[in-house]
Order: C-alpha cells, then sequence, then structure tokens
C-alpha cells in the first residue's frame, strides 16, 4: 500500500543521518516507479505529491514527470492542481515532454471553471516556450477581456512570458494595456504595469538588434509615450486616496502598485524631456509625502531616487533625490545605508557623464553637505558599508576637499584588509595626481601610503611615485630623501615598496643627506601653528650603515639587494670628495660582496658595477690572465682612456628627467602598466629578458621596461660618420659604455658593439634613423665624440679563455618590420606542395605570427575540393582563416596562387618552437587524398 505524504515527511524527520535519510528516499523511490509501472492511477496524485517533496530535498525525480502530464488532464480538480503544480516544479522548458502539454493547457484556458483556467495560465507564464507561446496566445488575449479580475491579471502576467519568447508578437498586444489599464482591480493594474515594463525591455533589446538609432521612435514606445498622463493621473490618486485595509501596508496605500508604477515612468522618462516634464510634478510629490518610519515607505522613495536621476528631471529634484539618500544613511538599518551608498555611486556616475555634456553638477554639490556621514561609515563594522563608503569617497573628491578626504583615505588604510589595500593605494595615487594642490603635499602623501602599505603597492605605484620625485624641484629632492630615509630607518623590512623608492632616491640624491634640511611653511588662514620640518645632515657612514643594515636582514628579498647594489654604486660617486676614503672603499667592497653570489643578477650587477666604478676612477683592471682593462681599451699604458672614464661618469649620473606627457600618453596607449625603455633595445635583448637581468643599470625592474638605447657611433676623428647605403660605419669598443647609458642622436645609424662577456659578435642596433625615446627613463644623455684606437681583443669577464676578435664588421639595423617573409616548406604528397610564407605583423610583439599557406599543383590536372585542418600545441593560440579557393589550378601562367591565412601567438617563444600538426584532404585525377603532415621547421626563437 503505498505510504501517505505525512507520514514519508515524518519518517524522513526521524532519520538522524544523511545515510538514514538517503535509505527512506530511495526505498519510497522504489515504491513509486513500482506504482507507475503498475498504473496504479487511484495513487498517482499521493505519488506526485511525494515526489515535491523529494524535488524540495534536492533527490532525482525526472521518472515523475509523465505522471504530471497525466495529471493534468485529469477531469477531478484536485489531481489536476497537483499535476500542474508537479509540471512546474519538475518540468523547465528545456524538457521534451513539455510540448506535450500543449493541447491539455488550450482545452483548460477554454475551461468554463475559473480556476482550471488559472492553473492553465499559471504553468503558460512558467513554462511557456517560443513554440507553445505562438500556439497558446490567442486563447490567453481572451482572458485578458475576461470578465473576472482573477483572469486577467493572470492573464497579463502569462502574456508577459509569451512576448519575452516572441517578441514579434508585441505590437500586436500593445492597445489592450490602454483598457486595462482603467481596470480598477489592483491586482490587475499591478500586472498591466509589470506587462508593460516587460514590453518596453523587450521593445528596446529588439529596436537595438534591427538597427534603430533613436529608440523612442518604436512603435510600442510611441504607443506607451501616450499613457504617461494615465500613469501620472493613477499614482497621484494612490498618494491622495484614503485609508483603505485591502491594500493598507504599514499606513502606505498600496506600496507594490507604487513601485511598479515608478519603474514604468523612469523607462519612459529616460531620455525624454516631454515625459520627463509630466512627471516632475507627481515625483516631487511622492518624495516629499511618503512616510519614511516604515519599510514599506522607504522602498517607494528608493524607487523615487532612482526615476529622478535616471529621467530628464530638474536640478531641484535631484538635489531632493540626494537629500533623501543622505537621510537613508542616517538610518540603523544597514541594509538601507548599503542602498543608500550604493545608489548614491551609481548616481554621481552618471551625474558626472551629464557634467561633460554640460549640465550643472547640482547633486554633486548636494552630497558634499553629506560628507560627514559618508566618512563616518569608513568606521562601520560592517565590511560591505565601509566599501560601498570607500567607493563614494572617491567621486566625492575635488580641488577643496582634497587634503581633508586623503588623510581619511590613508587613516582607513590602516584598518582596511589586507586584499584590499593594493586597490586603495592605486585610488590615493590617482586622487592625489589629480586633485594634488602643490607638490610637496603631493610626495608627503605618498611616502605616508608607502610606510602604510608599502607591502602591497602595486609596481606601478612605486614608479609613479619615484616619478613624481624625479620631477619635483632640488629642495624637495632633500626633503624626499631626508624623510625616506628617516621611514627605511624606522621600518623593520616589510615595506617592500617604501625600500624600493627610498633605496632609489638614496642613490640619486644621497648627497644631499650631507647637508641639513629645514623648511617652513606659509602662514594659513586659519591661525594655526606653524611647525618647521628640520633635518640633521647626516654623515656618509651612517648613511652607508643604513643601507648596509637593510641588505643584512635575513627577510630582505633579493629585488631588494639587487636595488642596493645600485644605490651603492650611485653613493660611491655622489660621495666622491665629500666623504673619507674608507667610506669610499667600504662602498666598493659593498659592491664586490656578490661577484660569487649564487643569483646570476647579484653576480652580474656586482662584477659590471665594480668595473664602473674603476673605470670612473680611471683604474684599469687587468684580467687573469691578460694585463688589460675589462673594457679592453687603454691609452696605450696602464691607465684608462678618458673616453671611458668620461661614458663612466656619465652612467653613475643622476636619472633624467621624465617627461611626464609622453610617459601619460604611453599609459593611456598601453594600459595601466608604466612601461619604459625604446622598442629596439627590448627588441635586440629577449635572452636578457628571460634570464631576469643582464642590463648594468637594471633599475627598469622597478619600471617594468626594458634597458636602454644604444649610442651613435663615433668615428676615429672625433665627428659621427656618415650613413653609406643604410649601412653603419665599424665603431670601436670604445663606445660600449655610451652604447649602454646614451640616448641615440636622430639622424644617425647605430652599429654593432662587442659583448663584453665573451657572447660573440655585435649586437642588432637599433634602426637607422631612431629618434632619442623620452619613455626611457634612465638613458644619459649621448657620450660626446672621442677618438678610438684599434679594437684590442676583449676578455671574458669571468674569467674564460680570450676571444680572439677579427676587425668588427657593421652590423645589420634591426628593422624586423622591414624584413621579407620567412619560407618555411610544409610537405608534398599527391602532386600537391604546400609552402608558409611566414611574417611578423606587429613589430613589438615577436610572439605573433602571420602564416599565409601557399598550395601549389605540381600535377597535369587541377586538384578540387582542397581543405587542410591544423592542429596546434596547448601554448600557442590560432585563428584559421578559409582558403581563397577550393580547387587549386595547375601552377604556372596567368593562373592564381591559392592561399589560406593562419595567424598564430606562441606564448613561449623563446622557449619552445612552433609546431603545426596538418591534416590535408583533396581530390586529384578522381582519387580521393587525405594526408597528414607535421611541419616544425619554423626558424628557432624567432616563431
Amino acid at each position: 500500500m503505498s505510504m501517505k505524504l505525512r507520514d514519508l515527511i515524518r519518517k524522513v524527520r526521524a532519520c538522524k543521518t544523511a545515510s538514514e535519510e538517503r535509505a527512506v528516499i530511495a526505498k519510497e523511490s522504489a515504491m513509486i516507479r513500482t506504482a507507475i509501472r503498475e498504473e496504479q492511477e487511484h495513487y498517482r496524485h499521493r505519488n506526485v505529491a511525494k515526489l515535491l517533496f523529494m524535488h524540495m530535498l534536492g533527490y532525482p525525480t525526472h521518472f515523475g514527470q509523465l505522471e504530471c502530464m497525466k495529471l493534468t488532464a485529469s477531469p477531478h480538480f484536485p489531481e489536476k492542481r497537483i499535476g500542474y503544480l508537479g509540471m512546474m516544479l519538475l518540468l523547465s522548458e528545456e524538457a521534451d515532454v513539455l510540448m506535450l502539454a500543449t493541447n491539455s493547457l488550450k482545452n483548460d484556458l477554454n475551461s468554463d471553471n475559473k480556476f482550471v483556467a488559472g492553473l492553465a495560465l499559471c504553468a503558460i507564464g512558467n513554462l511557456a516556450t517560443a513554440d507553445m507561446s505562438r500556439d497558446l496566445a490567442p486563447e490567453v488575449d481572451k482572458h485578458l477581456k475576461a470578465s473576472t479580475p482573477y483572469l486577467r491579471k493572470k492573464a497579463c502576467l502569462a502574456m508577459s512570458r509569451c512576448l519575452a519568447k516572441c517578441p514579434e508578437m508585441l505590437e500586436d498586444f500593445v492597445d489592450r494595456v490602454a483598457s486595462l489599464l482603467k481596470d480598477k482591480s489592483h491586482g490587475v493594474l499591478i500586472t498591466v504595469v509589470q506587462l508593460m515594463t516587460q514590453v518596453l525591455l523587450i521593445d528596446a533589446d529588439t529596436a537595438e538588434e534591427e538597427g534603430y538609432e533613436d529608440l523612442s521612435e518604436t512603435p510600442c514606445r510611441v504607443a506607451f509615450m501616450r499613457l504617461v498622463p494615465v500613469l501620472v493621473k493613477l499614482l497621484r490618486n494612490l498618494l491622495s486616496s484614503g485609508y483603505s485595509p485591502e491594500h493598507d501596508v504599514g499606513g502606505i496605500s498600496d506600496p507594490f502598485l507604487q513601485v511598479q508604477i515608478l519603474t514604468v515612468l523612469r523607462l519612459l522618462g529616460t531620455g525624454d524631456e516631454e515625459a520627463s516634464e509630466e512627471m516632475n510634478d507627481v515625483l516631487a510629490q511622492v518624495a516629499t509625502n511618503t512616510e519614511t518610519s516604515k519599510n514599506a515607505g522607504n522602498a517607494i522613495l528608493y524607487e523615487c531616487v532612482q526615476t529622478i536621476m535616471a529621467i530628464e528631471s530638474e536640478d531641484s529634484l535631484r538635489v531632493l533625490a540626494v537629500n533623501i539618500l543622505g537621510r537613508f544613511l542616517l538610518n540603523r538599518d544597514n541594509n538601507i545605508r548599503y542602498v543608500a551608498l550604493n545608489t548614491l555611486s551609481r548616481c554621481i556616475k552618471e551625474q558626472q557623464g551629464r557634467d561633460d555634456e554640460g549640465a550643472a553638477n547640482s547633486a554633486a554639490a548636494a552630497l558634499q553637505r553629506h560628507r560627514t556621514t559618508i566618512v563616518d561609515c569608513l568606521k562601520d563594522p560592517d565590511i560591505s558599508i565601509r566599501q560601498r563608503a570607500l567607493e563614494l569617497i572617491y567621486h566625492l573628491v575635488n580641488p577643496e576637499n582634497v587634503e581633508n578626504l586623503t588623510a581619511e583615505l590613508l587613516n582607513y588604510l590602516v584598518l582596511c584588509p589586507r586584499e584590499h589595500r593594493a586597490d586603495i593605494c592605486t585610488r590615493i595615487l590617482r586622487v592625489v595626481d589629480r586633485f594634488s594642490p602643490e607638490d610637496r603635499w603631493r610626495v608627503d602623501t605618498l611616502i605616508t601610503m608607502l610606510t602604510i602599505a608599502g607591502r602591497e603597492t602595486t609596481r606601478d605605484v612605486q614608479s609613479a611615485t619615484i616619478v613624481y620625485i624625479s620631477r619635483a624641484s632640488e629642495d624637495l629632492h632633500g626633503y624626499a630623501t631626508h624623510k625616506l630615509l628617516k621611514a627605511i630607518r624606522d621600518d623593520d623590512g616589510s615595506q617592500r615598496g617604501l625600500l624600493t623608492v627610498g633605496i632609489w632616491c638614496v642613490g640619486e640624491y644621497g648627497d644631499l643627506l650631507l647637508t641639513p634640511y629645514t623648511y617652513t611653511p606659509p602662514a594659513g588662514g586659519d591661525g594655526s601653528d606653524i611647525v618647521t620640518i628640520s633635518f640633521m645632515a647626516l654623515d656618509p657612514a651612517t648613511v652607508v650603515d643604513t643601507m648596509e643594515e637593510i641588505t643584512k636582514r635575513h627577510t630582505c628579498p633579493e629585488p631588494i639587494k639587487q636595488r642596493a647594489i645600485t644605490c651603492f654604486a650611485k653613493m660611491a660617486d655622489r660621495f666622491a670628495g665629500k666623504a673619507d676614503a674608507a667610506t669610499i672603499d667600504r662602498l666598493q667592497k659593498l659592491v664586490q660582496r656578490n661577484k660569487k653570489s649564487h643569483s646570476l643578477e647579484l653576480q652580474l650587477r656586482s662584477c659590471e658595477f665594480d668595473a664602473l666604478l674603476n673605470a670612473a676612477k680611471g683604474v684599469s683592471v687587468p684580467s687573469s690572465k691578460e694585463s688589460e682593462d675589462i673594457f679592453g681599451v687603454t691609452d696605450g699604458g696602464n691607465q684608462v682612456s678618458p673616453a671611458v672614464i668620461t661614458a663612466a661618469k656619465e652612467a653613475l649620473a643622476r636619472m633624467p628627467v621624465v617627461d611626464i606627457k609622453v610617459l601619460q600618453k604611453k599609459q593611456a596607449t598601453d594600459g595601466d602598466d608604466i612601461d619604459v625603455g625604446t622598442p629596439a633595445a627590448r627588441a635586440a635583448a629577449p635572452a636578457a629578458k628571460k634570464s631576469g637581468g643582464g642590463d648594468l643599470l637594471d633599475l627598469d625592474d622597478i619600471f617594468g621596461g626594458g634597458g636602454a638605447a644604444p649610442a651613435p657611433p663615433v668615428a676615429t676623428n672625433g665627428t659621427a660618420p656618415a650613413a653609406t647605403n643604410g649601412s653603419a660605419a665599424p665603431k670601436s669598443d670604445v663606445d660600449l659604455l655610451s652604447d649602454i647609458f646614451s640616448a641615440p642622436a636622430a639622424g644617425a645609424p647605430a652599429a654593432g658593439g662587442y659583448d663584453p662577456f665573451g657572447m660573440g659578435g655585435g649586437a642588432a642596433a637599433a634602426p637607422a634613423a631612431a629618434p632619442v625615446n623620452p619613455m626611457d627613463l634612465f638613458g644619459a644623455t649621448p657620450a660626446p665624440a672621442m677618438a678610438a684606437p684599434a679594437p684590442a681583443a676583449p676578455v671574458d669577464i669571468f674569467g674564460a679563455a680570450p676571444v680572439s676578435q677579427p676587425a668588427v664588421t657593421p652590423a645589420m639595423p634591426a628593422a624586423p618590420a622591414a624584413a621579407g617573409p620567412v619560407s618555411v616548406p610544409a610537405f608534398t604528397h599527391a602532386g600537391l606542395s604546400v609552402t608558409f610564407d611566414c611574417t611578423k605583423p606587429d613589430t613589438w610583439d615577436k610572439q605573433k605570427s602571420t602564416l599565409i599557406a601557399q598550395f601549389n599543383n605540381m600535377t597535369d590536372a587541377p586538384i578540387y575540393g582542397l581543405s587542410m585542418q591544423v592542429a596546434v600545441p596547448k601554448y600557442v593560440t590560432m585563428e584559421m582563416q578559409p582558403p581563397t579557393a577550393t580547387t587549386v589550378p595547375q601552377t604556372g601562367g596567368n593562373n592564381k596562387v591559392v592561399t589560406q591565412t593562419i595567424k598564430v601567438t606562441n606564448s613561449q617563444m623563446g622557449t619552445k618552437n612552433l609546431m603545426l600538426k596538418l591534416k590535408v584532404g583533396f581530390t586529384t585525377k578522381g582519387t580521393k587524398v587525405d594526408h597528414m603532415a607535421t611541419c616544425s621547421g619554423f626558424p628557432a626563437g624567432e616563431y
């Protein structure tokens, strides 16, 4: 005997473990399957009810779908009701068995029993597919004119579903809405307004697809525009109507209908000044007369604010809307406060868009009066409230309040979770960049931010801070360096961003630390006391002690140690003549300390900077096997040539000032990342990038850019040679340092120099007429012309055997765009030959390549039905176009060559080469041919 539903519920509730519950459900499911097989009709409604309970618990019930179909066809109302309920819950519109219900739905829609027709309308509103909507729309339309409100309101909701599935029927049912808006039943009115909302949304989407230039000219929208006075009158009647127990909620007459009407008015008034003018009065009445003591009133006010901000409303209405949201911020309910903050952020963004078009910013001005309340939300224990308040504060900042609001943001930065700090630092940087009143305040703010959250700041923030400091005056250089050194001394080494910026500034402006600094701010109009800022002059040994202590910490990361080596080399130059010989010697030893480091980058920096410091002093450093200096150039004796000394001193000089306009333009083009260094240098040294370094200064780690550009060639007579037939004249190794540290002169071709580390011949040079790159933050001024003796045999810096070097020949200019395509044969089979012509479409993105497959017919008859399929490894992405033709004529004569273009991106270029797996099918001389081949002959390291 079948168990009753209440008995099943008792059994499930009595289960103490999940396994017991599964056993009960499995046993009952088996009994229901048995009853379905045996066609036990008298228990069918009970079984479906139990299946609904199992469905609520999350167990599979698909085997009972057909039972629901059978119950909907039952003549008894209780069974029909269970059947429709089961159909709406156990089936979805994708179910194949749903099409079987179309006939039952049509019969029930024509039933004389309004409750049976109501069940069918509910099912259509929940499950109707596009085909069902087309078949049943006439029956649903009949019920829109039914005599009972019960069927009219259900028919409106069912029609909303039908129109969503079949937008082409919109215009046929628009006229029904005007008559239904005169209905006296509030239930019908709510559903009619919902139907209007759905029609407007569908109509907007359809108009965009059909290419309407003006969405307000669609037939549906034009018809609904005529109903705006009716809707306004309906809303006004609701506001002025007396107490009605049927519709009263918290002392407000039918708030659900009011909210729906406001939603439709928002859709109709957006972008339409005439319709907005008709709504202004009633919106003001809603905003001023609605009670806020209950949630029903708050819901109406919230919808009213959204409508005011969306339509072309008056400025006074916008101010009223902002004041309403300001009152929401004082509510004790966190949900209401969250909604207010979220809505204010959205409204201010939209208002700023209107400002760009010339509209007055009255809403933003009104919002400033609630600034204190919004700032207090940053202290709320609810993280979601704090995040929304933070988002809103960014939009509140202007030149008048930037100092106060930035201070609040820095205070919040101390308390906020670490995972949010990086984003907040980036936003503070944008605020400071846009609204900073003066350079000193900007530097103060950024240093304070690095002190608080230097661990979480991104490289972009660190780079921008360095750029701001480098562009400041000499007075601010001293102030920033003193302040950063004090912050570094007080820090425990955890704020890596602070260490990065501080070490850079100490290296660049370390000589300013040896003089005292005093600054007295100008007197303000608020009568506050003036505080003088003073820093004492520091001893060079003290500065070196502080920097050395940073590198000795066991928590010091390797990037900081790398920058510290650069800092020591710079300080050795800055303190020359100002510090005692012991301090200078100590700095050189600190540079040499990592010559045998396990880290290649530290070892490179240590060796190269040591050589650079010796060259600046004019000291020749003999190798272990040849008594020659590391650069391979001397005056003929044991002294380094004056040209090398000059170039070494220029390399250690201060960095040039960044052209901020060029930097901003570069950021706007490439995104937020600050990318410096010339493209030629990046193209010429992919191996150095892959190994993580190799550039002598390598300060580009701070900015994420490439190395500096090579210098122009220098002739032996001290003048720049002229280019001949696009090639550069040979040049001596004396220009090695100027190649690394100098920017190229406009119009002068660059030639390749010899690698001082024994890596072989001359490196690829820059294009012949490469202009000076203003984005090169670290390129020094071009080295002066110098005399260059004959090149000597260079010595390997790591102690390898000397490499015999013939006369240096000019290097070909690195002009990737001008290079011709590379031809790679793929295969030849059954008279069909396939060859790939490979090119680089993007000069500076070497990972992207364009392969043009050329199909050559070596037979004496055409080849038909050509098709080629290509497979690539996971590290390659491919975009393949169809061939220009599927018939390949005989090669030669005036016949066009059939080609097919393939665009590939090798994400691991330099590590893994491009490889293609080809499958070609064609018909030649009546024979179908299928051939598979592998093409891997692309130049290594280039594709």
